[in-house]
Order: structure tokens, then sequence, then C-alpha cells
């Protein structure tokens, strides 16, 4: 990212609301500082409210999955215009089986990675005035998360690997029909 890139999304961030704190922007910065232009995925670690708290927007009864959805709507339609999409999902299959120095992290509902084709792209997103609103319904949904960035070396989920793997299946397949036909 370029000086310039990195000052517009800082100044962004800095004056939306809520107002972060200056660790949060610090952390920002870094991040952006830090960019190796290449995608990456972010590893979410969520834990749903029984119910979701009471904001507009949230009809009573509703779940904290459903009030999530609602979240999601913003968010499944700009990661994929930004050909970023989940790699890993799942439910907890149980607690935390080792936790050290983490007190109250024994509980997660799911578990996702999500990935982004650069950092530019998150930003994008995040930065997006029609993401605020949503964004109060993950707040509303969510009793606690753990969020951060892991740059890989390999990821099976990355698109060009997908589309290698499944064109060298197709000649593969070929091959093997035009062999066969031969013989």
């Amino acid at each position: 990212m370029s000086d310039e890139e990195i000052e517009s999304y800082y100044a962004l961030m800095a004056n939306g609301e809520p107002k972060p704190s200056p660790e949060r922007l610090a952390r920002l910065r870094t991040f952006m500082e830090e960019d190796t232009g290449d995608d990456f995925v972010m590893l979410n670690f969520i834990d749903l409210y029984e119910t979701p708290l009471q904001i507009e927007g949230v009809e009573p009864g509703e779940s904290s999955s459903a009030v999530l959805d609602k979240y999601m709507a913003y968010m499944t339609p700009a990661l994929f215009k930004r050909a970023s999409h989940p790699v890993l999902y799942g439910e907890a299959a149980h607690s935390a089986m080792d936790l050290m120095n983490a007190e109250g992290m024994e509980e997660w509902t799911t578990g996702l990675g999500m990935r982004y084709r650069s950092r530019r792209d998150l930003l994008d997103i995040a930065s997006n005035p029609a993401f605020q609103g949503s964004h109060a319904f993950k707040v509303a949904a969510l009793r606690k998360t753990i969020a951060f960035p892991v740059d890989p070396w390999l990821q099976l989920g990355d698109p060009r690997l997908v589309l290698a793997l499944f064109l060298g299946f197709v000649g593969c397949a070929l091959s093997w029909r035009e062999a066969a036909r031969r013989t």
C-alpha cells in the first residue's frame, strides 16, 4: 500500500463511529504498513450471545445467528465482489482444549477462516459507510470474538490453486479418454 493510501484509510477509520482507541489505530497503521500485497486469511473465533442485544432492527425472539445473518447480508456481496471468500467454517465441536493465559476463552460457537485478496480489500469493506449500519448487527450478535490475520504461504482455498487442480483434472480425464479410444 502506498503512503497516500495508508493515510487515506487511516483518516477514514479514525473518524469512524464508534471512535477507535489509539491502540487500535496503531495496530491498523502497522497492519497497513506491513502489507505484502498478497492475499491473507482472517481467522475468526466467534461466540454468539444466547439472546442478541436488542437494538434497532433486531426483533424480539430473533436468534443471534439470524442477527449475524443481517450483518452478513452486507458482508457477503462485498467479499465476493472483491474475490474474497470463506476457506474454513465450522461449529465448535467442544470447548477449548488448550488455553494458556487466556481467561474466559474456553467457550466458542464458531470458527471461520476468511480469505481476503488483499489488505486493501478488507479496508475498502470496513471503511464503507454502508458497513457501519450492518456492523451494529455483528455487535448485537457476538458475545466475544477474536480475529487476526494470517499471511499463508499455502492455502488450499486459494482460487488459483483450485483452478489449477481443476484444469489438471480435466486435462488428465481428456488424456485418459483419448488413450482409451485409441485402444
